[in-house]
């Protein structure tokens, strides 16, 4: 494996440039045309960067994510070293294109790997838990960024309390299961919490993007009360009617589908339905995610049961080669967009940290709504912290969507946000070991 990850290096640092080079020149004899081959050779860059980022921090125990992340952010700032090959890709239309496609589909994974059933089944204290750990972090997020960017707007503080309500609770999930502590009480109220949280936090990122859509439709700065309820009324009426008609006629054409002799029909079908949501989604001014998670949360494995293919893999498997091409383009794709060089001010460090602070302090808040005496407390709390791939999806939302042709998260705010996401996903794993080794299962 070390001989396969010195190769890939290697090409990555001395065939990739040249190949990317020759690329941009045939465009430009092509009138700046956008070829195929740029296209392809940007693709492989990328891929390549994201299994060496991916492999190297699975050998550190790190989620592969972060090493996709960190490696974009590594080879996006080889221009200050001279290194300029890569410059163009962070505002590539095509890359972001299929940043998007992979975006959808993870947060349809997210959405597969939950269910109604579960979410009416967690128990009291993991909705508090779960509610808490969203308005905690959304309240003290907003003040964080109001001290530090008091000329910002409004919904620039919203949409940063937002990204801090995220929780990627995967990385708590392997971590307990590598404890064997997955059947601890704590494990459970962490678990279920987490499908309630990844439902609020969805609603908010629905509510938060379509303000600053209407905002930035309509030109100015501000919006009416009206406005506000109309959006919130609709992400909830998209999320309710996503589910009805989901477990109304999802069942029933993946049965049909079952009759066809033709292969595949499972993914076909489960990603023509994660599409489709997400489309809508889209076009009634709620991101495009939020109907990707509603399409796989509706969702069952007893759905694929006619199946042949049900009968060995499940759905989550059959979709792994569609994701592996797809997910790691965005998340190396928002490592590229990290601009080193704003961490030289020092109001953004200490942004970046304060940041940090209230992520962290934001679901330790959340421990409160445990009712059951005798748990821990801290670990239930530590267990929320990590914001990992679900914090970057917010993140990378924030940094693309504009009012007036201004992001609504500059560089230097899309940079401490990313910071932040790394260090809350670092401390998680160390922190949840030490405070469980002394949790008795």
């Amino acid at each position: 494996m070390k001989s396969l990850l010195i190769l890939l290096t290697g090409w990555l640092l001395t065939a990739a440039p040249a190949l990317a080079q020759a690329a941009e020149e045939h465009g430009a004899e092509g009138g700046g045309e956008h070829h195929v081959s740029q296209f392809l050779f940007e693709l492989v860059a990328i891929l390549v960067a994201a299994k060496i980022g991916g492999e190297l921090f699975e050998r550190l125990n790190q989620p592969a994510v972060l090493g996709e992340l960190v490696f974009g952010m590594i080879l996006g700032n080889l221009n200050l070293i001279g290194w300029h090959f890569m410059s163009g890709f962070k505002n590539d239309e095509m890359l972001a294109l299929a940043a998007e496609i992979g975006v959808i589909l993870l947060l349809f994974e997210v959405g597969l790997e939950s269910n109604i059933d579960e979410l009416l089944a967690v128990g009291s204290s993991a909705m508090l838990v779960a509610v808490l750990g969203v308005i905690a972090p959304v309240v003290l997020g907003y003040g964080v960024s109001i001290y530090f960017l008091p000329d910002d707007a409004w919904y620039v503080h919203l949409f940063v309390g937002a990204t801090l309500a995220a929780t990627s609770v995967g990385i708590t999930a392997r971590v307990l299961k590598d404890m064997k502590k997955m059947d601890t009480k704590e494990a459970k109220i962490i678990l279920g919490a987490a499908v309630v949280d990844d439902v609020l936090g969805l609603i908010i990122l629905a509510v938060v993007s379509g303000l600053v859509t209407s905002i930035g439709h309509g030109g100015g700065g501000s919006i009416d009360v009206m406005s506000i309820f109309i959006i919130i009324g609709k992400a909830v009426a998209f999320l309710g009617v996503a589910v009805f008609a989901g477990r109304l006629l999802a069942g029933k054409v993946l049965h049909i589908g079952s009759k066809a002799k033709v292969g595949g029909m499972p993914v076909v079908l489960s990603v023509c339905w994660c599409f489709l949501m997400a489309g809508l989604a889209e076009m009634i001014g709620l991101a495009a995610i939020v109907g990707a998670f509603a399409a796989g949360l509706v969702l069952d494995q007893a759905h694929y049961q006619g199946y042949q293919e049900w009968r060995t893999r499940h759905i989550e498997e059959l979709l792994q080669p569609l994701s592996a091409i797809y997910v790691p383009v965005f998340f190396v794709l928002m490592g590229l967009r990290v601009d080193l060089r704003a961490f030289s001010s020092a109001g953004v460090l200490e942004f970046a940290a304060a940041l940090t602070f209230v992520a962290i302090l934001g679901k330790q808040v959340c421990s409160l709504g445990i009712l059951e005496k005798g748990l821990n407390r801290l670990a239930v709390g530590v267990g929320m912290i990590p914001r990992g791939e679900v914090g970057l999806i917010f993140a990378g939302i924030g940094s693309t969507l504009a009012v007036a042709g201004k992001p609504v998260f500059s560089p230097e705010t899309f940079s401490a946000m990313i910071v932040m996401v790394i260090l809350t996903t670092l401390a998680t794993p160390p922190l949840l070991k030490a405070l469980f080794s002394r949790t008795k299962a």
